[in-house]
């Protein structure tokens, strides 16, 4: 029996996120579907990371115990002919039996995809989103950069359990225009439910004139009744714009692989 860890990309459209539910088609199911044709009898394969409905990856890192008696490019193969088209194994290995690819984690990298269009476009709207009025690259660009450092973002998401702490600390916090696209870079120690899309919605309204550049660097202030007087516009951005695109490991734990 040995521990091995997987690299997933996989589409988010048609699963109901990432994390096994009983009666809903999830990556965590469907890789467990087909560990199951391979031998596999435990209880649960471990995930690097939750992500929505909606959500795609191209670095996902799952781990699970098995009993393989083959190569480590066998089972990548073996993976890849049970899995769905919509999610595929990159890249296979042995770990150390006691990794855990959610605790072990220094940090994790998201991008986020908008094209800036007043149409629609079916084609390009599957892995993005169309945000319009005209977007000021400008002020998008400042407003990302007071989410980097260590704030409590509070006002951008949810704690995974009640009463957890809504501290985090962001790394990297940053935009990059392509023609008519805008991909937004976010880097984190540890992110809040939907604190992502939250993040992004607040940042496009501020490109497009709706809330000011003030209001969000109140909302990270240090005191909380300072943040709740905030004016924030409700809202998160299109899950399909999302993607997880690495899970950043120590060096001597590093997968040494990412997007």
């Amino acid at each position: 029996m040995a521990r091995y860890q997987v690299i997933l990309a996989y589409d988010g459209t048609e699963f109901l996120g990432s994390q096994r539910q009983a009666k809903s088609r999830t990556v965590q199911g469907e890789l467990e579907k087909a560990l199951r044709k391979l031998g596999w009898s435990e209880r649960s394969a471990l995930l690097a990371g939750r992500t929505d409905t909606g959500v795609h990856a191209s670095s996902q890192v799952a781990v699970f115990d098995l009993d393989w008696q083959h190569t480590d490019g066998d089972l990548l193969r073996a993976l890849n002919a049970n899995m769905p088209a919509d999610m595929a194994a990159r890249d296979v290995k042995i770990v150390a039996p006691k990794f855990h690819p959610r605790f072990d984690a220094t940090s994790r990298r998201y991008r986020y995809r908008l094209f800036n269009q007043q149409v629609r476009n079916p084609l390009r709207e599957r892995y993005s989103w169309r945000a319009w009025p005209e977007i000021d690259g400008e002020a998008l660009q400042k407003v990302a950069l007071l989410f980097v450092g260590q704030h409590d973002f509070a006002s951008y998401g949810t704690p995974p359990r009640a009463g957890g702490s809504t501290v985090r600390t962001v790394m990297n916090s940053s935009w990059q225009a392509s023609e008519d696209e805008w991909h937004y870079e976010v880097q984190a120690n540890a992110f809040l439910y939907h604190m992502v899309r939250r993040l992004v919605f607040v940042q496009v309204a501020v490109a497009q004139g709706k809330v000011s550049v003030d209001v969000v660097a109140g909302s990270l202030a240090e005191q909380a009744e300072d943040r709740e007087r905030s004016e924030l516009p409700s809202g998160l951005a299109p899950a399909q714009g999302l993607t997880l695109v690495e899970v950043i490991y120590p060096a001597e734990m590093s997968s040494g692989y990412n997007e």
